[in-house]
């Protein structure tokens, strides 16, 4: 392939043109290739632009990663309020709406998967190469989408006060990325299941596990307090608009 000679974007709009390409180019590669396997190399080839160039936007593999992984849960959220209206019944009692919650919360992260393998590649890979200025754009973008997680929780499963829904969200992708690397076996993983039944029954499947976990997850939070009574000059029901402690970003 003959590498595009690289021109300087002179304007701000350009830069910004020049960067979202290379996001776009990145989030093609992720619907072919997991995330171990998008290189630089490849994200600069098929950019059209050296290495050196595609470093001038994003200082390293991570940092674009990391952009997308911000925007994939961005785009989830926007669509997530629509699942929980058409699939919690508000006149439901709590432990039946916290069951939904976790089903419609487990099939809508299944239906996309990388989404799921950025959550999974997030902690161990995707922050160890960039500098503290991404560290800290990223995790400010994370607690946001934590928090709008939580309110959706929320609305569904009011029992919960606002600290705990948050609770619960953070949780939700803990256990999200962890569910998902155990459900993506080996090659070699793959034969020993195949030759041995019983060392089949050991697969996960993500959709079951993930649902299985969210609901002990809510059901445990829901049982140690999820509603505390009000403190002196609190006036706000179920905690809403306390002023509460975000809780920590995944």
């Amino acid at each position: 392939m003959t590498e595009t000679p690289f021109r300087r974007a002179r304007s701000e709009e350009q830069r910004a043109v020049r960067r979202q390409a290379i996001l776009d180019t990145a989030a093609t590669m992720l619907t072919e290739l997991p995330v171990a396997q998008v290189s630089l190399n490849e994200l600069s080839r098929r950019v059209g632009l050296a290495k050196s160039n595609v470093l001038r936007y994003f200082e390293s593999r991570e940092a674009v990663l990391l952009e997308l992984l911000g925007s994939a849960q961005r785009d989830w959220l926007a669509g997530l309020e629509e699942e929980f209206a058409a699939e919690v019944d508000d006149g439901a009692t709590v432990a039946e709406r916290a069951d939904r919650v976790a089903a419609v919360l487990a099939g809508s992260l299944a239906a996309r998967p990388v989404l799921c393998d950025l959550i999974s590649a997030q902690a161990a890979v995707l922050e160890r190469n960039v500098s503290a200025e991404v560290a800290a754009q990223y995790k400010r973008a994370a607690i946001a989408n934590v928090m709008e997680l939580g309110r959706l929780i929320e609305e569904r499963v009011p029992e919960l006060d606002t600290h705990h829904a948050g609770r619960v969200a953070a949780g939700t992708l803990l256990v999200t990325g962890a569910i998902w690397t155990h459900a993506q076996p080996s090659a070699a993983m793959l034969a020993a299941y195949e030759a041995d039944p019983e060392l089949a029954a050991l697969r996960l499947d993500f959709t079951a596990t993930l649902r299985e976990m969210l609901q002990v997850l809510l059901a445990g939070v829901l049982a140690g307090g999820g509603d505390p009574a009000p403190r002196d000059g609190d006036v706000t029901p179920r905690g809403r608009g306390r002023g509460n402690p975000a809780p920590p970003a995944p």
